[in-house]
C-alpha cells in the first residue's frame, strides 16, 4: 500500500475525524473551494470578515494536517488544493464562480499599518504636502528614512512624493514609528486567495484578476463584430435575420426604381421621381407663360454668367450692328423652342 493509501486510513483520534468529517462535508457542499492566507490578521478583524461573507460564502479554519486530509479524501481534483496548504490559511467554499470569488475578497481588504519586521507587499511613499506636525524632531526622523522634509510655514512639510522603502524590502522600527505618526497605513488587510478549484479546474489569483469592464468592452465588440459578419455572409441565424431581410426589402425596391417596375409598393416613389425630374426640366425654360399652371412656381435656372475680355471691347463695339442681327433671329428661334418645349409640357397634363 502506498504511503498515500496509509496516511488515509491510518487511525486518528475521535476529535479530528470529526474535523475532517466536517472539513469533507463544506468541500462537497460548494461549487467553489479556495484556499486562503490568514497570516498576519488579527483574531477580531478575521471574525469580522467571517461574519461579512455569512450568506455569500463560509470560512473554515483548521490544522492543516486535517485540512490536507480532507482534501485528500474528498480525491475529485480538490486534493490539487493542498500544494497551498502552507503557514496560516483557512478553507473557503462558495457556490459563486471562482472569478465572482476573487472580486468580492479584494474589495473586502481594508488599509492597515505596517509594523516593524514585516515585507512591504508594495512600495511605500510619503507623499508631498504638510504633515501637520509642529517643528521639531519629527523632521530628523522623517530625513533619516529618506523623506524629503523640510521647516517650512511654521510646520513640516514634505517638498515632494518620497519613495521610502521598496516593495519586497523589510520594514525598519525607525520607518514604522514615522508611518505611524502620519496615519499611514500602507498595506491591505484581508484574505488572499491562494487557490480555488472549481468544475474541474484549478484556479491561482493571477489568472482570476479581471478588468471587468474591459472583458464586458472585448465581448461586446466580438458579438458586434460576429452579428456584421454574420449579416454580410448572409447567414442567417435568430439575431440577423430581421437586419437581413430589411436590407433585402431596400435593395428589392431600389432595384424597382431603377427599372420602373410598378408594383404598389413602389408607385409612389416612382411618381414622385417622375416629378422631381419634370420640375428639372420646366427650371431650364426661361418663358415660365408657356408652361402649365401647375409648373408656374418653378424657378427658372440660372444662366450662366457671362464676360467679356476689356482687349475685345473695340472689336465687340464694330461688330454690334451684325450681332443685332443675329440675336433676333436667335430670338425668333428660342420663341419657337420655348412654344414646343410649352406644347410638350402641356400634352404631359
Amino acid at each position: 500500500m502506498s504511503a498515500e493509501g496509509e496516511r488515509k486510513t491510518e487511525t486518528i483520534p475521535q476529535w479530528k475525524q470529526e474535523e475532517v468529517d466536517a472539513l469533507v462535508e463544506t468541500i462537497e457542499s460548494y461549487e467553489s473551494v479556495g484556499v486562503v492566507n490568514i497570516a498576519g490578521i488579527p483574531s477580531r478583524q478575521l471574525q469580522d470578515m467571517r461574519r461579512d461573507l455569512h450568506g455569500t460564502a463560509e470560512l473554515r479554519v483548521s490544522r492543516n494536517t486535517l485540512l490536507r486530509r480532507a482534501l485528500e479524501e474528498v480525491d475529485d481534483g480538490a486534493e490539487d488544493l493542498t500544494q497551498f496548504v502552507e503557514g496560516q490559511v483557512g478553507l473557503i467554499g462558495t457556490d459563486s464562480n471562482p472569478f465572482s470569488l476573487f472580486q468580492e475578497l479584494e474589495a473586502s481588504k481594508t488599509p492597515a499599518p505596517i509594523s516593524a519586521g514585516e515585507i512591504a507587499p508594495n512600495d511605500i511613499v510619503i507623499p508631498e504636502g504638510d504633515t501637520g506636525v509642529d517643528p521639531g524632531p519629527f523632521v530628523g526622523e522623517l530625513q533619516s528614512v529618506g523623506a524629503d522634509a523640510r521647516i517650512q510655514d511654521g510646520s513640516i512639510q514634505v517638498l515632494s512624493d518620497s519613495t521610502v522603502l521598496d516593495a519586497g524590502e523589510a520594514v525598519s522600527q525607525e520607518l514604522s514609528n514615522v508611518l505611524s505618526e502620519l496615519g499611514i497605513e500602507p498595506k491591505e488587510v484581508g484574505l488572499d486567495l491562494r487557490g480555488v478549484f472549481a468544475d474541474g479546474v484549478l484556479f491561482e489569483p493571477e489568472e482570476l484578476e479581471l478588468d471587468v469592464d474591459e472583458y464586458a468592452a472585448d465581448i461586446s465588440a466580438a458579438a458586434s463584430r460576429a452579428f456584421n459578419l454574420s449579416v454580410n455572409a448572409e447567414y442567417p441565424t435568430a439575431q440577423t435575420v430581421p437586419t437581413m431581410l430589411q436590407t433585402a426589402s431596400g435593395e428589392a425596391k431600389s432595384l424597382a426604381l431603377q427599372a420602373a417596375i410598378e408594383d404598389p409598393e413602389v408607385v409612389p416613389d416612382l411618381v414622385s421621381k417622375a416629378d422631381a425630374q419634370l420640375r428639372a426640366l420646366a427650371a431650364q425654360i426661361e418663358d415660365t407663360e408657356a408652361l402649365p399652371d401647375e409648373l408656374q412656381d418653378v424657378e427658372v435656372a440660372a444662366a450662366p454668367a457671362e464676360s467679356a475680355d476689356e482687349d475685345d471691347e473695340d472689336t465687340a463695339d464694330e461688330d454690334a450692328g451684325d450681332d443685332v442681327e443675329a440675336e433676333a433671329e436667335e430670338a425668333e428661334d428660342d420663341d419657337d423652342d420655348d412654344d414646343d418645349a410649352g406644347d410638350a409640357l402641356g400634352a404631359m397634363f
